[in-house]
């Protein structure tokens, strides 16, 4: 769920040879793009790969406070973007999976202070089973009645790229029949657990009534992504330092078309990999891509063309692939995905 040492430290790399002096000094123009953060606990020191250290937290909310940033509710962004309509530059939506208590206790009031929205997305079973470290029916109700937006996360957090139709179909209708009873309507917006999907698994969801949906692959949200398998920045201990925090927050998307392949779930291993740029796309210096345990891979550009290829095949489990480069204004362009690699 979280950007992988190799690309980590290939991007801050360069970075660090970069003035951070553009975010201040670009003036705010309208945009067609966004970018989408997702936490998930705070201040749970016992969890490293789920939590973001609370020093961390404040100084991510003290940066888009002062920086050329907009802080918007999820769903005004999602049909800003599904309508085409104009954003604000440097558009920043957050968001927070699962539940936990901390939410409620510590992002919460900072968020609170700060005047930002944000969005939870909820599974519902461990609210039901009263898990320890685990928000209150209550305390969700008293977040949605303060303006924070609930998401669908389903019921059991399952593997759902890993699980069939019916299962999923029975998780996903116990989890909004929850919704319904507890906080009065079923949500519209949906994030995947672990960010793991397939296209039956997007048509399911679409089919349980949710308007679009959100892995947890790398990249700044723009109109070329598929609505049902939309981009976030994952941010955790290990990747929610402030170089990487500026990076992910002033990114903008590479647009594209005819990505293959396009099933979030692999058939093929090691993917032909690739993507369309579009026709009006700016020059993007230094277009690399990196793939997961692999580090940069192969890249060959034929036109507007984009082929990816990889040295060897993915492991079971997450196969990330990263493509980033920098746009004449020093702004990173960021074009990720997530793949699911069945056990063979």
């Amino acid at each position: 769920m979280h950007a992988p040492t190799w690309l980590r430290r290939g991007l801050l790399g360069v970075l660090a040879a970069l003035p951070l002096w553009f975010a201040a000094a670009t003036p705010s123009l309208a945009a067609d793009s966004a970018v989408v953060l997702m936490y998930h606990r705070f201040g749970e020191s016992a969890f490293p790969s789920t939590n973001i250290r609370l020093e961390q937290f404040d100084a991510h909310i003290a940066e888009l406070s002062s920086g050329p940033y907009t802080v918007l509710p999820l769903p005004d962004i999602v049909a800003a973007i599904r309508e085409g309509r104009e954003l604000p530059d440097r558009a920043v939506a957050i968001t927070i999976d699962d539940g936990y208590l901390s939410i409620y206790t510590e992002a919460w009031p900072r968020l609170r202070r700060a005047g930002f929205p944000f969005t939870v997305f909820l599974s519902t079973d461990p609210i039901d089973r009263e898990f320890a470290g685990f928000m209150s029916w209550d305390q969700v109700r008293e977040l949605k009645a303060a303006g924070v937006t609930i998401g669908g996360h389903t019921a059991t957090h399952l593997h759902m790229a890993a699980n069939s139709p019916a299962r999923n179909e029975s998780d996903i209708a116990r989890s909004n029949a929850r919704y319904l009873e507890e906080l009065g309507e079923i949500p519209k917006i949906f994030a995947y657990p672990f960010g793991e999907a397939s296209t039956r698994v997007q048509r399911i969801v679409q089919d349980a009534g949710y308007d679009v949906a959100f892995g947890q692959h790398s990249g700044a949200l723009g109109a070329s992504h598929d609505l049902y398998y939309l981009p976030r920045f994952a941010l955790n201990e290990n990747f929610g330092d402030m170089e990487r925090f500026r990076l992910v927050v002033n990114s903008l998307p590479i647009p594209y078309s005819d990505m293959t392949p396009i099933n979030p779930t692999l058939a093929e291993n090691p993917p032909i990999f690739g993507f369309t740029r579009a026709p009006d796309a700016e020059q993007i210096n230094g277009l690399a891509c990196y793939a997961a345990d692999q580090g940069q891979v192969q890249v060959d550009v034929i036109g507007p063309r984009v082929e990816v290829r990889m040295d060897r095949a993915f492991s079971n489990g997450w196969a990330r692939i990263n493509c980033t480069g920098l746009g004449r204004d020093g702004r990173w362009r960021w074009l990720g995905m997530l793949y699911y690699v069945p056990r063979s």
